[in-house]
C-alpha cells in the first residue's frame, strides 16, 4: 500500500500533545477557556467563576457536576480577563470579593488571589477544587491510610465524621499545621493537582502557625482545599484583605516545590496585593529556651501573621507587610515570650526575646511542658482518628502510679463520660510533703471542661472555665485551642509521708454525650 505524505502528516499530528497548542483566552457562550500552551485548558463560567473543566493534556480532571469554586459558589459574579506580556488573568468579583486565576504562558499552575473586604455569606472562605475521582483517585494520606475518603461511609458525628470498613474517616484529619503546609495534593494515573501555599499564603488567615484546617475530602468528588477563615476550632478573629498568593499546580504525578515564585504577580496591579517592595524584614535574637524543643517566633496583628523558625539564637523573617506587631516566642507550642516590633516597608527591624518559661523544681511531672499532648496514651493517634476508633488504646478511667507507669499510659484527653477520673498514685517521703502546688497545663478545651483536683481528702475549688471556643476540637483531629494553666494549691496537712491519692475529674456547666462530653486535653502535669 502506497503511504502518501499527507497520510504521514495526519497521522503524526493526533500524536503532538497540547503543549504545542496556543496559549491564550477564548471566550465563547458563557465561558472563558484559559490555555496554559503546556497542556493544561482551564474553563471558567462567566456567570458565576465557577471553574467548569480542567484538561490536563487531554484528560478532564474536573468532576462534570460539582465545580471547583470559592466558597460554596458565589451565585453571581462578574467576570472578565486580560492578556499582556505572556500572562492570562481571570478576575472574578462580587461587592465584596475580587477573585484572580492567573496563568503564565508556558506553565501548567493556575496562581490565585483572593480579596475580600468581608467574610463572605455564601459559605466559609476557601477555595474548593472539585475534582474527578476517576482521574484523581488518590486522596490525602497518613500512616499508609486515605484518611479523608468518606465515599460510602456511615456519619458518626454530625455531618463530618464517618465510619469506613470500621476506621474512622473525616475531612478534617486530612489536616496538617500551617507552619508545614506548604504543598498538599490528589494524584492519579501519570497525574497530580497540588494546592501550594508559599511563604506569606497564610498571611492573611489567622490561627498562627500550628492552626490547621481541612486539606482533602474523597467523596464521589476528589475535593482539594485551600481554607483561608473557618470556625474549625478558631482561636482569634477573621482578618480580610489579599489571601494569597497560592496556586493550583498539575503535575504529570510529581510533587511541586512548597517555594512558588510569585514576583511577577508584584507587577499586575490586584486590588489588596502588597509587592515586595512595599515590605519589610524583622531580624533577632532569643535567649533562655528550654532545650530539646523547636522555637518558633510568630508575628500578629489584625492585618496579617507570620512565623519564623528559630536556631541557635537567631531568627529572621521577610517580606512582611508594614504595620506593629505582636512578637510570640514559642518553645514547642507553649508561649514563653512576648514583645513587639514595628515593621518598615523596605527596612529592617530588630528585636530580642528572653524566654521566661521555665520549669520549677519539681517533685514529679508527666509529660513535656511544650505545649502538646506529644508521648501522651493515643496522642500519635489524634490528628487522624476519632477518639472512638477501634484502633485506638482504651481510654480508661486510668490510674497512674508515679515511679512506674510511663507516660504513655497517661490519658491525652479527658472526657465526662468516658474516662473520669484520671486518677495519680504517689508515694511520698516526709521531705516532700507539706503546702504544694499541683500543676496542670491544658491545650484545648471543649464545652467548659477543665480540672478539678481531689487529694486524700481534700477537695481543691473549682476554677473558673476556660475561654470558649465555639466549635469541637479533639473529636475534629486537633489538640489545639487556648493552652491554660491550672495552679491548685494543696494545703499543709494533705498530703502524707506515704501513699496518697490524687483525682483529677473533668467539671462544666455544660453537657454533652460521650465523646462530646465537656473534655480537655492535657500538656503536662507537674507537683512542686
Amino acid at each position: 500500500m502506497q503511504i502518501t505524505l499527507e497520510l504521514i502528516v495526519l497521522s503524526l499530528w493526533a500524536f503532538i500533545p497540547s503543549a504545542l497548542a496556543a496559549f491564550g483566552v477564548t471566550t465563547s457562550s458563557g465561558k472563558l477557556v484559559v490555555d496554559s500552551g503546556a497542556g493544561l485548558v482551564t474553563t471558567v463560567n462567566t456567570a458565576n467563576g465557577d471553574i467548569t473543566s480542567m484538561l490536563f493534556n487531554g484528560k478532564q480532571l474536573q468532576d462534570s457536576t460539582e465545580f471547583t469554586q470559592l466558597s460554596s459558589g458565589l451565585g453571581s459574579a462578574t467576570v472578565t480577563s486580560s492578556v499582556s506580556n505572556n500572562i492570562a488573568i481571570v478576575t472574578i468579583r462580587t461587592s465584596t470579593i475580587t477573585h484572580y486565576y492567573i496563568v503564565k504562558s508556558g506553565i501548567n499552575t493556575l496562581y490565585i488571589g483572593t480579596y475580600v473586604s468581608a467574610e463572605p455569606t455564601v459559605g466559609e472562605l476557601r477555595l474548593i477544587a472539585r475534582l474527578s475521582k476517576s482521574s484523581l483517585p488518590n486522596g490525602v494520606m497518613k500512616n499508609g491510610e486515605y484518611v479523608s475518603e468518606i465515599n460510602g461511609a456511615t456519619a458518626i458525628e454530625g455531618s463530618d465524621v464517618f465510619l469506613l470498613n470500621g476506621q474512622t474517616r473525616s475531612k478534617f484529619y486530612s489536616s496538617v499545621r500551617f507552619i508545614e503546609d506548604q504543598v498538599h495534593g490528589v494524584t492519579g494515573s501519570g497525574v497530580g493537582v497540588y494546592m501550594i501555599v508559599p511563604g506569606v499564603g497564610y498571611e492573611t488567615s489567622s490561627g498562627g502557625p500550628f492552626f490547621r484546617d481541612i486539606d482533602n475530602q474523597g467523596t464521589a468528588q476528589q475535593e482539594l482545599y485551600f481554607y483561608m477563615n473557618s470556625g474549625h476550632e478558631q482561636t482569634e478573629a477573621y482578618r480580610t484583605g489579599f489571601f494569597g498568593p497560592y496556586a493550583l499546580a498539575v503535575t504529570t504525578g510529581s510533587v511541586p516545590s512548597g517555594t512558588l515564585d510569585t514576583s511577577f504577580m508584584d507587577n499586575l496591579g490586584l486590588q489588596g496585593y502588597v509587592p515586595a517592595s512595599s515590605r519589610g524584614t524583622v531580624s533577632g535574637s532569643y535567649s533562655g529556651t528550654l532545650s530539646g524543643q523547636p522555637v518558633t517566633i510568630t508575628f500578629n496583628n489584625s492585618a496579617a501573621q507570620y512565623w519564623v523558625s528559630g536556631s541557635n539564637g537567631q531568627f529572621s523573617r521577610n517580606l512582611m507587610k508594614p504595620g506593629q506587631y505582636g512578637v510570640t516566642l514559642y518553645q514547642g507550642e507553649i508561649a514563653a515570650a512576648t514583645g513587639s516590633v514595628n515593621v518598615n516597608a523596605g527596612g529592617t527591624s530588630s528585636i530580642t526575646l528572653t524566654s521566661s518559661l521555665s520549669r520549677p523544681s519539681v517533685i514529679w511531672s508527666i509529660g513535656t511542658v511544650d505545649g502538646t499532648p506529644t508521648g501522651f496514651l493515643n496522642a500519635n493517634n489524634i490528628e487522624w482518628m476519632h477518639p472512638s476508633d477501634t484502633r485506638m488504646s482504651n481510654w480508661g478511667p486510668i490510674t497512674f502510679t508515679v515511679g512506674s507507669s510511663s507516660a504513655s499510659s497517661f490519658p491525652m484527653a479527658q472526657f465526662k463520660d468516658v474516662n473520669n477520673p484520671t486518677t495519680i498514685k504517689w508515694t511520698a517521703s516526709s521531705s516532700q510533703i507539706g503546702a504544694r502546688t499541683l500543676r496542670i497545663r491544658t491545650t484545648s478545651a471543649f464545652a467548659g471542661g477543665r480540672p478539678q483536683v481531689t487529694v486524700n481528702s481534700w477537695t481543691s475549688s473549682a476554677p473558673p472555665a476556660p475561654p470558649s471556643i465555639d466549635s469541637r476540637g479533639v473529636t475534629r483531629g486537633t489538640y489545639r485551642g487556648i493552652n491554660q494553666v491550672y495552679d491548685f494549691t494543696i494545703p499543709s496537712g494533705t498530703l502524707i509521708a506515704g501513699s496518697n491519692n490524687i483525682a483529677i475529674n473533668v467539671i462544666s456547666g455544660s453537657s454533652g454525650d460521650v465523646f462530646l462530653s465537656p473534655n480537655f486535653v492535657y500538656d503536662s502535669i507537674e507537683l512542686f
